[in-house]
């Protein structure tokens, strides 16, 4: 029998929408699950924003403040969109509320934050899941299985890469995700995070690294009025970027492997350039995320002048078949949170963890954290 799970989203930037519509798809793509979710409560403190959410969207109701959605036992599930420096806060209040929580990377500010709400989502039993989407694509899926099965021999080493120009333009207005006390690290946290679980989920382990980092947009003008996204702002009064448009990281991995991690936020001419190469002892692997279904591998036995091969994932990797019948049928980023919201769901329904979890956010928030040490200290951090 398929039970109903009330759910509230708290925060409707670009990212609650995401995580919204999520909910309303994944019954069509997965028709076995064993909950469905009914959209209860939309939480967001902007005038007006949780209105049309709820006209939009079908939420029964509406809050302009979270601590609501904490205290109402109709709500079972809670995913937390808000600006970063509110994640540690509400993600604890949600887990000790007894609600399981699908949270946005970085959850928190630092690894201290990290670990307080997976502490507090152990602590209540509740489930708890984490925005590391990027793994949810079948092709990366496909990767991992052919590097597990040795197919590209030994790894040595991967290079992995998160360019963007959402911060390229000077006009770019200066929101909390350029302040340091509400954005945290800067594009570590908002791009290098999605790297740090890539390197894991395809390698393992990070025992030590050292970074670089930069910032190449000085100051910006602050905003007059509410913003949504990366919104532009001109005429307001000039202020600092307090935190990283650029990283730059040398990874040792425990299998002794090594990996070069670069992430910036104003690569004019880059629009989503993510994707990574892992070389191995017989051959290779790569992935871009623009080309979301397709990987470049080479193997075999030739060593030198050895050929590429592009190969189309298709209904036997991943979570692909829930969404196409055939290879080389494309899918697009919203797919990839569509099977965020299944593991989710799917690990409240079952008791068990599907996807990534709380553990692999604080293994995450230890590197970031390690990667500013480093970047101030000028040398190699290990990780603990």
């Amino acid at each position: 029998m398929v039970s109903t799970l009330g759910v509230a989203v708290v925060g409707f930037g670009w990212m609650g929408r995401v995580h919204t519509q999520a909910y309303a798809r994944v019954a069509h793509h997965f028709p076995r699950l064993g909950v469905r979710p009914e959209l209860v409560t939309v939480a967001e403190e902007v005038p007006g924003r949780a209105e049309e959410a709820a006209a939009q969207f079908g939420f029964a109701g509406t809050a302009r403040d979270w601590r609501e959605v904490a205290a109402d036992p109709r709500i079972q599930a809670v995913s937390i969109t808000a600006p970063n420096f509110l994640h540690r806060e509400i993600g604890v209040a949600m887990a000790e509320a007894g609600k399981h929580i699908w949270i946005e990377k970085p959850v928190g500010l630092t690894a201290d934050d990290t670990r307080a709400v997976a502490d507090a989502v152990a602590e209540a039993g509740v489930q708890g899941t984490v925005g590391f989407n990027y793994r949810n694509a079948p092709a990366v899926a496909a990767a991992r299985e052919l590097i597990a099965a040795g197919e590209i021999g030994t790894v040595t080493h991967v290079r992995i890469r998160l360019f963007s120009d959402y911060a390229a333009h000077p006009e770019a207005a200066l929101t909390w995700r350029y302040e340091r006390e509400r954005g945290g690290s800067g594009v570590l946290g908002d791009l290098a995070s999605h790297g740090v679980d890539l390197a894991r989920f395809l390698l393992g382990d990070i025992t030590s690294l050292t970074a670089d980092t930069a910032v190449f947009v000085p100051e910006r003008a602050r905003p007059t009025g509410a913003t949504a996204g990366h919104s532009r702002a001109t005429g307001g009064e000039l202020g600092p970027v307090e935190n990283e448009d650029y990283v730059n990281c040398l990874l040792r991995f425990a299998s002794g492997a090594r990996g070069v991690l670069e992430a910036c936020r104003t690569s004019v001419g880059e629009q989503n350039n993510y994707g990574f190469e892992v070389h191995g002892t017989k051959g290779a692997v790569s992935w871009d995320f623009r080309r979301m279904g397709e990987l470049a591998v080479s193997r075999g036995t030739a060593y030198q002048d050895q050929s590429v091969s592009t190969v189309y994932v298709g209904p036997g990797h991943g979570e692909y078949a829930a969404f196409q019948p055939g290879s080389a049928n494309s899918m697009g980023y919203d797919d990839l949170k569509v099977i965020e919201a299944h593991h989710f769901l799917r690990s409240i329904d079952e008791g068990t963890a599907y996807g990534p979890t709380l553990d692999d956010a604080v293994h995450m928030a230890t590197a970031l954290d390690a990667m500013t040490r480093s970047a101030e200290r000028g040398s190699w951090v290990e990780l603990g």
